[in-house]
Protein backbone atom coordinates (compact mmCIF):
# COMPACT_ATOMS: atom_id res chain seq x y z
CA UNK A 1 0.00 0.00 0.00
CA UNK A 2 2.79 2.41 0.94
CA UNK A 3 4.56 1.88 -2.38
CA UNK A 4 1.32 2.33 -4.32
CA UNK A 5 0.79 5.75 -2.67
CA UNK A 6 4.35 6.77 -3.55
CA UNK A 7 3.73 5.68 -7.13
CA UNK A 8 0.55 7.78 -7.35
CA UNK A 9 2.29 10.85 -5.88
CA UNK A 10 5.23 10.43 -8.26
CA UNK A 11 2.87 10.18 -11.25
CA UNK A 12 1.02 13.36 -10.22
CA UNK A 13 4.28 15.31 -9.86
CA UNK A 14 5.52 13.99 -13.20
CA UNK A 15 2.30 15.05 -14.98
CA UNK A 16 2.45 18.55 -13.44
CA UNK A 17 6.05 18.97 -14.63
CA UNK A 18 5.14 17.85 -18.16
CA UNK A 19 2.13 20.19 -18.26
CA UNK A 20 4.26 23.09 -17.06
CA UNK A 21 6.83 22.41 -19.77
CA UNK A 22 4.11 22.21 -22.43
CA UNK A 23 2.56 25.46 -21.21
CA UNK A 24 5.89 27.29 -21.26
CA UNK A 25 6.60 25.90 -24.74
CA UNK A 26 3.24 27.08 -26.07
CA UNK A 27 3.72 30.55 -24.58
CA UNK A 28 7.16 30.74 -26.16
CA UNK A 29 5.81 29.68 -29.57
CA UNK A 30 2.96 32.18 -29.41
CA UNK A 31 5.31 34.96 -28.31
CA UNK A 32 7.74 34.17 -31.08
CA UNK A 33 4.98 34.05 -33.72
CA UNK A 34 3.61 37.41 -32.64
CA UNK A 35 7.06 38.91 -32.47
CA UNK A 36 7.89 37.74 -36.01
CA UNK A 37 4.71 39.17 -37.59
CA UNK A 38 5.77 42.44 -39.26
CA UNK A 39 2.19 43.71 -39.35
CA UNK A 40 2.20 43.86 -35.55
CA UNK A 41 5.24 46.15 -35.44
CA UNK A 42 3.32 49.40 -35.75
CA UNK A 43 6.11 51.27 -34.00
CA UNK A 44 8.56 50.59 -36.84
CA UNK A 45 7.19 53.55 -38.86
CA UNK A 46 7.95 57.08 -37.77
CA UNK A 47 5.08 58.35 -39.92
CA UNK A 48 1.77 56.69 -40.76
CA UNK A 49 -0.63 58.41 -43.16
CA UNK A 50 -4.08 57.46 -44.41
CA UNK A 51 -5.93 58.78 -47.45
CA UNK A 52 -9.17 58.15 -49.30
CA UNK A 53 -10.59 58.96 -52.74
CA UNK A 54 -10.84 62.70 -53.37
CA UNK A 55 -7.55 63.40 -51.63
CA UNK A 56 -5.38 62.89 -54.71
CA UNK A 57 -3.64 66.28 -54.40
CA UNK A 58 -2.65 65.51 -50.81
CA UNK A 59 -1.39 62.10 -51.85
CA UNK A 60 0.79 63.51 -54.63
CA UNK A 61 2.20 66.06 -52.19
CA UNK A 62 2.86 63.31 -49.64
CA UNK A 63 4.75 61.29 -52.25
CA UNK A 64 6.94 64.24 -53.23
CA UNK A 65 7.78 65.14 -49.62
CA UNK A 66 7.93 61.63 -48.19
CA UNK A 67 10.26 60.98 -45.26
CA UNK A 68 12.13 57.83 -44.30
CA UNK A 69 10.12 55.25 -42.36
CA UNK A 70 6.68 56.15 -43.72
CA UNK A 71 3.64 53.96 -44.21
CA UNK A 72 0.78 55.25 -46.34
CA UNK A 73 -2.57 53.45 -46.22
CA UNK A 74 -5.16 53.92 -48.97
CA UNK A 75 -8.82 53.35 -48.30
CA UNK A 76 -11.17 51.52 -50.62
CA UNK A 77 -12.16 53.38 -53.76
CA UNK A 78 -10.98 54.76 -57.10
CA UNK A 79 -8.25 57.39 -57.22
CA UNK A 80 -7.51 59.41 -60.36
CA UNK A 81 -3.90 60.40 -60.85
CA UNK A 82 -1.80 62.10 -63.49
CA UNK A 83 1.44 60.68 -62.12
CA UNK A 84 2.93 59.54 -58.81
CA UNK A 85 6.61 59.71 -57.96
CA UNK A 86 8.85 58.95 -54.99
CA UNK A 87 12.51 59.90 -55.27
CA UNK A 88 14.86 58.57 -52.59
CA UNK A 89 14.03 57.27 -49.17
CA UNK A 90 14.20 54.33 -46.80
CA UNK A 91 11.56 51.99 -45.40
CA UNK A 92 8.51 53.15 -47.34
CA UNK A 93 5.28 51.15 -47.47
CA UNK A 94 2.21 51.77 -49.65
CA UNK A 95 -0.78 49.65 -48.68
CA UNK A 96 -4.24 49.48 -50.19
CA UNK A 97 -7.37 47.60 -49.21
CA UNK A 98 -6.89 45.04 -51.99
CA UNK A 99 -6.39 45.14 -55.76
CA UNK A 100 -10.14 44.95 -56.40
CA UNK A 101 -10.87 47.66 -53.84
CA UNK A 102 -8.11 50.29 -54.06
CA UNK A 103 -7.71 51.42 -57.68
CA UNK A 104 -5.20 53.95 -59.02
CA UNK A 105 -6.47 55.09 -62.42
CA UNK A 106 -4.07 56.87 -64.78
CA UNK A 107 -6.33 56.95 -67.83
CA UNK A 108 -6.35 60.78 -67.87
CA UNK A 109 -2.56 61.01 -67.66
CA UNK A 110 -1.11 63.89 -69.67
CA UNK A 111 2.55 63.81 -68.63
CA UNK A 112 5.29 61.49 -67.45
CA UNK A 113 6.59 58.19 -68.74
CA UNK A 114 5.04 56.07 -66.00
CA UNK A 115 1.97 55.93 -63.83
CA UNK A 116 4.05 55.41 -60.69
CA UNK A 117 7.82 55.84 -60.52
CA UNK A 118 9.90 54.86 -57.50
CA UNK A 119 13.60 55.79 -57.58
CA UNK A 120 16.50 55.14 -55.20
CA UNK A 121 14.45 53.74 -52.33
CA UNK A 122 15.91 51.22 -49.89
CA UNK A 123 13.18 49.07 -48.38
CA UNK A 124 10.06 49.64 -50.50
CA UNK A 125 6.80 47.71 -50.32
CA UNK A 126 3.55 48.11 -52.23
CA UNK A 127 0.53 45.86 -51.70
CA UNK A 128 -3.21 45.65 -52.19
CA UNK A 129 -3.48 48.15 -55.05
CA UNK A 130 -4.57 48.03 -58.68
CA UNK A 131 -2.81 50.32 -61.16
CA UNK A 132 -4.44 50.80 -64.52
CA UNK A 133 -4.29 52.49 -67.92
CA UNK A 134 -1.21 54.72 -67.78
CA UNK A 135 0.32 56.10 -70.96
CA UNK A 136 3.71 54.56 -70.20
CA UNK A 137 4.76 51.84 -67.79
CA UNK A 138 2.37 51.29 -64.90
CA UNK A 139 4.88 50.99 -62.06
CA UNK A 140 8.61 51.43 -62.57
CA UNK A 141 11.08 50.90 -59.75
CA UNK A 142 14.51 52.23 -60.64
CA UNK A 143 17.69 51.59 -58.60
CA UNK A 144 15.78 50.34 -55.57
CA UNK A 145 16.90 47.79 -52.97
CA UNK A 146 14.81 45.30 -50.99
CA UNK A 147 11.59 45.64 -52.97
CA UNK A 148 8.32 43.81 -52.24
CA UNK A 149 5.44 43.95 -54.73
CA UNK A 150 2.59 41.92 -53.24
CA UNK A 151 -1.01 41.62 -54.42
CA UNK A 152 -0.58 44.34 -57.02
CA UNK A 153 -2.59 44.25 -60.25
CA UNK A 154 -1.22 46.25 -63.19
CA UNK A 155 -3.63 46.40 -66.12
CA UNK A 156 -4.32 48.07 -69.44
CA UNK A 157 -7.87 47.39 -70.45
CA UNK A 158 -6.94 47.72 -74.13
CA UNK A 159 -4.09 45.36 -75.01
CA UNK A 160 -2.41 46.65 -78.16
CA UNK A 161 0.58 48.73 -79.29
CA UNK A 162 -0.88 51.81 -77.57
CA UNK A 163 -0.36 50.18 -74.17
CA UNK A 164 2.71 50.93 -72.11
CA UNK A 165 5.68 48.62 -72.42
CA UNK A 166 5.85 47.17 -68.90
CA UNK A 167 3.19 46.69 -66.26
CA UNK A 168 5.36 45.74 -63.26
CA UNK A 169 8.87 46.98 -63.96
CA UNK A 170 11.77 46.80 -61.49
CA UNK A 171 15.04 47.72 -63.21
CA UNK A 172 18.58 48.18 -61.89
CA UNK A 173 17.40 46.95 -58.50
CA UNK A 174 18.64 44.54 -55.84
CA UNK A 175 16.57 41.93 -54.00
CA UNK A 176 13.12 42.07 -55.58
CA UNK A 177 10.08 39.97 -54.61
CA UNK A 178 6.96 39.95 -56.81
CA UNK A 179 4.25 37.86 -55.15
CA UNK A 180 0.53 37.21 -55.75
CA UNK A 181 0.39 39.86 -58.46
CA UNK A 182 -1.20 40.12 -61.90
CA UNK A 183 -0.25 41.92 -65.12
CA UNK A 184 -2.34 42.44 -68.26
CA UNK A 185 -2.11 44.28 -71.55
CA UNK A 186 1.60 45.24 -71.75
CA UNK A 187 3.04 45.84 -75.22
CA UNK A 188 6.34 44.35 -74.01
CA UNK A 189 6.25 42.33 -70.77
CA UNK A 190 3.60 42.17 -68.07
CA UNK A 191 6.06 41.27 -65.31
CA UNK A 192 9.54 42.44 -66.23
CA UNK A 193 12.70 42.27 -64.13
CA UNK A 194 15.66 43.97 -65.80
CA UNK A 195 19.34 44.44 -64.92
CA UNK A 196 18.62 43.36 -61.37
CA UNK A 197 20.58 41.32 -58.83
CA UNK A 198 18.43 38.85 -56.93
CA UNK A 199 14.76 38.45 -57.87
CA UNK A 200 11.84 36.17 -57.04
CA UNK A 201 8.60 36.05 -59.03
CA UNK A 202 6.06 33.69 -57.48
CA UNK A 203 2.34 33.01 -57.13
CA UNK A 204 1.61 35.53 -59.87
CA UNK A 205 -0.28 35.62 -63.16
CA UNK A 206 0.12 37.41 -66.47
CA UNK A 207 -2.22 37.40 -69.45
CA UNK A 208 -2.86 39.34 -72.68
CA UNK A 209 0.68 40.75 -72.81
CA UNK A 210 3.28 40.25 -75.52
CA UNK A 211 5.42 38.45 -72.92
CA UNK A 212 3.81 37.25 -69.74
CA UNK A 213 7.01 37.47 -67.71
CA UNK A 214 10.53 38.43 -68.74
CA UNK A 215 13.81 38.13 -66.86
CA UNK A 216 16.30 40.30 -68.78
CA UNK A 217 20.01 40.82 -68.02
CA UNK A 218 19.21 39.80 -64.45
CA UNK A 219 21.29 37.56 -62.19
CA UNK A 220 20.08 35.10 -59.57
CA UNK A 221 16.37 34.96 -60.34
CA UNK A 222 13.80 32.37 -59.33
CA UNK A 223 10.42 32.15 -61.05
CA UNK A 224 8.03 29.60 -59.58
CA UNK A 225 4.38 28.75 -58.89
CA UNK A 226 3.13 31.23 -61.52
CA UNK A 227 0.59 31.04 -64.33
CA UNK A 228 1.35 32.76 -67.65
CA UNK A 229 -1.39 32.33 -70.24
CA UNK A 230 -3.01 34.00 -73.22
CA UNK A 231 0.09 36.03 -74.12
CA UNK A 232 2.20 35.97 -77.29
CA UNK A 233 4.90 34.17 -75.26
CA UNK A 234 4.60 32.92 -71.72
CA UNK A 235 8.07 33.37 -70.22
CA UNK A 236 11.31 34.89 -71.54
CA UNK A 237 14.87 34.77 -70.23
CA UNK A 238 16.88 37.21 -72.33
CA UNK A 239 20.26 38.89 -72.35
CA UNK A 240 20.44 41.85 -74.70
CA UNK A 241 23.50 43.90 -75.72
CA UNK A 242 24.23 47.44 -74.65
CA UNK A 243 22.94 47.07 -71.08
CA UNK A 244 24.72 47.55 -67.77
CA UNK A 245 25.07 43.94 -66.65
CA UNK A 246 24.98 40.37 -67.85
CA UNK A 247 22.27 38.01 -66.69
CA UNK A 248 22.42 34.40 -65.60
CA UNK A 249 21.56 31.92 -62.88
CA UNK A 250 17.81 31.75 -63.45
CA UNK A 251 15.61 28.92 -62.20
CA UNK A 252 12.01 28.50 -63.36
CA UNK A 253 9.95 25.68 -61.88
CA UNK A 254 6.41 24.66 -60.98
CA UNK A 255 4.96 27.20 -63.41
CA UNK A 256 1.89 26.67 -65.59
CA UNK A 257 2.42 28.17 -69.04
CA UNK A 258 -0.48 27.59 -71.39
CA UNK A 259 -2.27 28.87 -74.47
CA UNK A 260 0.23 31.60 -75.28
CA UNK A 261 -0.75 31.95 -78.94
CA UNK A 262 -1.71 35.60 -79.31
CA UNK A 263 -0.54 38.15 -81.87
CA UNK A 264 2.74 39.96 -81.16
CA UNK A 265 1.72 43.63 -80.78
CA UNK A 266 5.06 44.99 -79.57
CA UNK A 267 5.86 48.58 -80.46
CA UNK A 268 8.34 49.31 -83.23
CA UNK A 269 11.62 50.93 -82.28
CA UNK A 270 12.58 50.47 -78.65
CA UNK A 271 10.64 47.23 -78.29
CA UNK A 272 10.68 46.37 -81.97
CA UNK A 273 11.64 43.50 -84.16
CA UNK A 274 15.41 43.94 -84.46
CA UNK A 275 15.83 43.16 -80.76
CA UNK A 276 13.70 42.36 -77.79
CA UNK A 277 10.24 40.97 -77.36
CA UNK A 278 9.20 41.80 -80.92
CA UNK A 279 11.09 38.62 -81.82
CA UNK A 280 8.78 36.39 -79.76
CA UNK A 281 6.82 34.16 -82.09
CA UNK A 282 3.12 33.77 -81.35
CA UNK A 283 2.69 30.37 -79.76
CA UNK A 284 5.86 30.40 -77.62
CA UNK A 285 5.85 28.89 -74.15
CA UNK A 286 9.39 29.73 -73.02
CA UNK A 287 12.19 31.49 -74.91
CA UNK A 288 15.81 31.53 -73.76
CA UNK A 289 17.94 34.03 -75.67
CA UNK A 290 21.68 34.72 -75.37
CA UNK A 291 21.91 33.96 -71.67
CA UNK A 292 23.52 31.34 -69.44
CA UNK A 293 22.99 29.11 -66.43
CA UNK A 294 19.25 28.59 -66.77
CA UNK A 295 17.35 25.65 -65.29
CA UNK A 296 13.77 24.83 -66.31
CA UNK A 297 12.07 21.99 -64.47
CA UNK A 298 8.70 20.70 -63.31
CA UNK A 299 6.80 23.23 -65.39
CA UNK A 300 3.57 22.45 -67.24
CA UNK A 301 3.94 23.86 -70.75
CA UNK A 302 0.64 23.22 -72.49
CA UNK A 303 -0.83 24.33 -75.85
CA UNK A 304 1.80 26.86 -76.78
CA UNK A 305 1.45 25.85 -80.37
CA UNK A 306 4.64 27.08 -82.05
CA UNK A 307 7.23 25.92 -79.52
CA UNK A 308 7.13 24.76 -75.93
CA UNK A 309 10.74 25.86 -75.31
CA UNK A 310 13.10 27.69 -77.66
CA UNK A 311 16.84 28.15 -77.02
CA UNK A 312 18.43 30.77 -79.22
CA UNK A 313 21.56 32.84 -79.67
CA UNK A 314 21.73 36.53 -80.39
CA UNK A 315 22.84 35.65 -83.91
CA UNK A 316 19.41 34.26 -84.67
CA UNK A 317 17.93 37.74 -84.41
CA UNK A 318 20.96 39.97 -85.08
CA UNK A 319 23.71 39.13 -87.58
CA UNK A 320 25.98 41.69 -85.88
CA UNK A 321 25.71 40.13 -82.44
CA UNK A 322 29.35 39.00 -82.44
CA UNK A 323 30.49 42.60 -82.73
CA UNK A 324 28.69 43.41 -79.48
CA UNK A 325 30.51 40.91 -77.24
CA UNK A 326 31.80 42.54 -74.05
CA UNK A 327 31.90 41.69 -70.31
CA UNK A 328 28.17 42.42 -70.06
CA UNK A 329 27.06 40.45 -73.14
CA UNK A 330 27.75 37.15 -74.83
CA UNK A 331 25.35 36.15 -77.60
CA UNK A 332 25.38 32.35 -77.31
CA UNK A 333 23.22 30.57 -74.75
CA UNK A 334 25.21 28.27 -72.47
CA UNK A 335 24.68 25.94 -69.53
CA UNK A 336 20.96 25.36 -70.06
CA UNK A 337 19.32 22.52 -68.12
CA UNK A 338 15.81 21.35 -69.04
CA UNK A 339 14.27 18.42 -67.22
CA UNK A 340 11.08 16.89 -65.84
CA UNK A 341 8.67 19.27 -67.55
CA UNK A 342 5.24 18.28 -68.86
CA UNK A 343 4.82 19.45 -72.45
CA UNK A 344 1.86 19.24 -74.82
CA UNK A 345 1.15 21.01 -78.09
CA UNK A 346 -1.93 21.57 -80.25
CA UNK A 347 -2.41 20.22 -83.75
CA UNK A 348 -1.38 23.37 -85.65
CA UNK A 349 0.50 26.64 -85.40
CA UNK A 350 -1.58 29.63 -84.33
CA UNK A 351 -2.64 31.62 -87.37
CA UNK A 352 -0.65 34.61 -86.12
CA UNK A 353 2.62 32.65 -86.45
CA UNK A 354 2.37 32.56 -90.23
CA UNK A 355 2.75 36.35 -90.50
CA UNK A 356 5.47 36.80 -87.86
CA UNK A 357 9.14 36.64 -88.94
CA UNK A 358 10.18 34.17 -86.22
CA UNK A 359 6.90 32.29 -86.47
CA UNK A 360 7.58 31.71 -90.17
CA UNK A 361 10.98 30.26 -89.26
CA UNK A 362 9.35 27.77 -86.88
CA UNK A 363 6.81 26.81 -89.54
CA UNK A 364 9.72 26.28 -91.94
CA UNK A 365 11.48 23.96 -89.49
CA UNK A 366 8.38 21.78 -89.14
CA UNK A 367 7.96 21.62 -92.92
CA UNK A 368 11.65 20.84 -93.50
CA UNK A 369 11.60 17.95 -91.01
CA UNK A 370 8.61 16.47 -92.84
CA UNK A 371 10.41 16.79 -96.19
CA UNK A 372 13.50 15.05 -94.85
CA UNK A 373 11.53 12.26 -93.19
CA UNK A 374 8.17 11.32 -94.74
CA UNK A 375 7.21 9.48 -91.54
CA UNK A 376 6.96 12.89 -89.88
CA UNK A 377 4.36 14.14 -92.33
CA UNK A 378 1.66 14.65 -89.70
CA UNK A 379 3.95 15.34 -86.75
CA UNK A 380 4.24 18.69 -85.07
CA UNK A 381 7.49 20.55 -84.56
CA UNK A 382 9.32 19.02 -81.57
CA UNK A 383 8.64 20.58 -78.17
CA UNK A 384 12.17 21.95 -77.64
CA UNK A 385 13.81 23.93 -80.44
CA UNK A 386 17.51 24.77 -80.28
CA UNK A 387 18.86 27.11 -82.93
CA UNK A 388 22.11 25.14 -83.01
CA UNK A 389 24.39 28.18 -82.88
CA UNK A 390 27.35 27.27 -80.65
CA UNK A 391 30.71 28.62 -79.57
CA UNK A 392 32.22 26.38 -82.26
CA UNK A 393 31.74 29.30 -84.64
CA UNK A 394 34.08 31.39 -82.46
CA UNK A 395 36.84 28.88 -81.75
CA UNK A 396 36.33 26.79 -84.92
CA UNK A 397 35.68 23.72 -82.80
CA UNK A 398 33.80 20.56 -83.66
CA UNK A 399 32.44 19.49 -80.26
CA UNK A 400 28.86 18.23 -80.55
CA UNK A 401 27.56 20.14 -77.53
CA UNK A 402 30.20 22.68 -76.47
CA UNK A 403 27.78 24.91 -74.56
CA UNK A 404 26.21 22.32 -72.25
CA UNK A 405 22.65 22.32 -73.46
CA UNK A 406 21.37 19.51 -71.24
CA UNK A 407 17.94 17.95 -71.73
CA UNK A 408 16.40 15.16 -69.66
CA UNK A 409 12.83 14.70 -70.84
CA UNK A 410 10.90 11.49 -71.35
CA UNK A 411 8.70 10.87 -74.35
CA UNK A 412 8.84 11.25 -78.12
CA UNK A 413 9.31 14.25 -80.42
CA UNK A 414 11.21 16.14 -77.75
CA UNK A 415 14.00 18.00 -79.56
CA UNK A 416 15.11 19.61 -82.80
CA UNK A 417 18.42 21.24 -83.61
CA UNK A 418 17.12 23.77 -86.12
CA UNK A 419 20.53 24.44 -87.73
CA UNK A 420 19.50 28.07 -88.09
CA UNK A 421 22.91 29.22 -89.25
CA UNK A 422 22.35 27.36 -92.54
CA UNK A 423 18.66 28.10 -92.98
CA UNK A 424 19.22 30.13 -96.16
CA UNK A 425 21.61 27.65 -97.76
CA UNK A 426 21.22 24.35 -99.58
CA UNK A 427 23.02 22.68 -96.66
CA UNK A 428 20.24 23.42 -94.19
CA UNK A 429 19.53 20.24 -92.28
CA UNK A 430 17.57 20.47 -89.02
CA UNK A 431 17.72 17.20 -87.10
CA UNK A 432 16.10 15.56 -84.11
CA UNK A 433 19.15 13.79 -82.68
CA UNK A 434 18.92 14.50 -78.95
CA UNK A 435 21.78 12.21 -77.86
CA UNK A 436 24.52 14.90 -77.74
CA UNK A 437 22.23 16.99 -75.54
CA UNK A 438 21.15 14.29 -73.09
CA UNK A 439 23.38 15.12 -70.14
CA UNK A 440 23.70 13.07 -67.01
Amino acid sequence: MYFNKLKIIFTMIKNRIINSILLLTCVAIIFTACKSNPEEKTSEFKTTLSFGPGEEDKIMEAFLSIKDSTKIQFKEGRYNFNRLSINQGKNIVLKGAGPDKTIFDFSSQTQGGEGMRITDVIGFSISGIRLQDSKGDLIKLNKCTDVVIDSVHAIWHVADSTSGGYAIYPVLCKNVLIDHSYAEGASDAGIYVGQTQGAIVRNSKASKNVAGCEIENTSDAQVYDNEFYGNTAGFLVFDLPGLSQRGGNTKAYNNYLHDNNNKNFAKAGSFGTAWGVGNAAPGSGIIILATSNVELYKNRIINNNSSAISIASGLTVDDKAMEKINPAYFPISRNISIHDNIMEMGNAFPQEAYTHHMGQMLVGVEQKLAQQDPSRKNQRIPFILYDGVTTNIINKGTVANPDSICIRQDGANIFVNADIINIKSKNWHPNTDIKPFTCK
